[in-house]
């Protein structure tokens, strides 16, 4: 019942309709500093069970136990109150509430896909309240995600000097946590030692410019390593509003069907399963097709139960779901890749 309501609730989460109004002023007030030391701040981790150690259907399995790589993984934003009186504009960790929404969707749904490629880390974060992604230019907003970035840096920090001992990386992320991913590539991957240990990252939901970074480029290929994917899924007769996000040329779009930056349609037999709704039951094997254009990925609108209620033609909250295992499959063909490189 919980995978059953991912969309619908995401949905809720990013409509236009549902934009809190908070309030501004001079005064910042913000949650406490998380320590990571403490395992209530990690939202997955090995180290204990979580909701990324789960695994859709009965065939698939949790192999963190002996995976060679690591994934640090970051979620969307979940933060959306709006109440009488609130003028946190970051989430405060102490909310279970928010914390158990952030592990029934974002970790069941989206860190689960890593943990046959790796031992998931993911922080929890005092991420910034969805209102920011919706008015721009306003000072609240840079200082709403910064302080949600430095949650993520210290958390990254913290992984990276307690557990890593020089493993293979994966970053992955969906939008609010790929905004936080592109800085945490730009401050500590590129051009700096640590690039040589980057599988890949999945950079998925936020528009990336394909040279944003000196020395990570746009992977091309399904076994590429040291490269970075990313996409914005939509329905195929969407037609996308100018935004000032969308004014950026050059977006890296790659199809995770054919894990290619050409424009040439991957057709739904080459989709291994999307996972939608009752989780338990499994990956829905030929669900969409996916072809890029332009600076999107568009596909066709999936058939499952109750999608007569899935009326919107931006597929954000979708983006890894419709590609379950092939995304899945991809980051295990990476970390066998990045462990055996090819001699030419």
């Amino acid at each position: 019942m919980r995978s059953a309501l991912f969309f619908l609730t995401l949905f809720l989460l990013t409509a236009c309709g549902s934009i809190p109004s908070l309030p501004q002023s001079n005064f910042f007030p913000v949650p406490p500093v998380p320590d990571y030391d403490l395992p209530q701040n990690w939202a997955a981790s090995p180290f204990a069970e979580d909701e990324a150690d789960r695994t859709p259907g009965t065939e698939l399995k949790n192999l963190q136990s002996t995976a060679s790589a690591d994934i640090f993984y970051l979620h969307p934003t979940i933060y959306r109150k709006a109440v009488k009186g609130n003028d946190l504009w970051n989430a405060n960790l102490a909310d279970e509430k928010l914390n158990q929404s952030v592990d029934e969707l974002a970790m069941l749904n989206q860190a689960s896909i890593f943990n046959a490629a790796g031992r998931v880390f993911a922080p929890r974060y005092r991420q910034a309240n969805i209102a920011v992604f919706y008015k721009e230019g306003r000072t609240v907003n840079q200082q709403a995600l910064d302080t949600a970035y430095n949650d993520v840096l210290a958390a990254f920090d913290h992984y990276l000097k307690t557990w890593n001992d020089d493993r293979p990386i994966i970053i992955a992320s969906h939008s609010q946590g790929t905004t936080h991913a592109k800085r945490l590539l730009s401050d500590r991957f590129d051009g700096k030692p640590l690039g040589k240990r980057l599988v890949a990252a999945y950079l998925i939901g936020m528009p990336i410019s394909v040279d944003a970074y000196t020395t990570i480029p746009v992977c091309e290929n399904a076994t590429q390593t040291g490269c970075f994917v990313s996409w914005r899924t939509y329905r195929e007769d969407f037609v996308p509003k100018p935004t000032y996000r969308d004014k950026v040329n050059n977006i890296a779009v790659v199809n995770p069907l054919s894990w290619t930056t050409d424009e040439t349609r991957a057709p739904a037999s080459l989709n291994k399963g999307g996972v939608l709704y009752k989780y338990d039951k499994g990956p829905m094997p030929e669900l969409v097709w996916a072809e890029r254009r332009g600076n999107g990925l568009f596909t066709n609108k999936p058939k499952f139960f109750g999608d007569i209620f899935f009326r919107t033609k931006n597929y954000h909250v979708a983006d890894y779901n419709l590609f379950w295992v092939n995304v899945r499959e991809n980051a295990v063909s990476r970390v066998e890749a990045f462990k055996s490189p090819s001699p030419y």
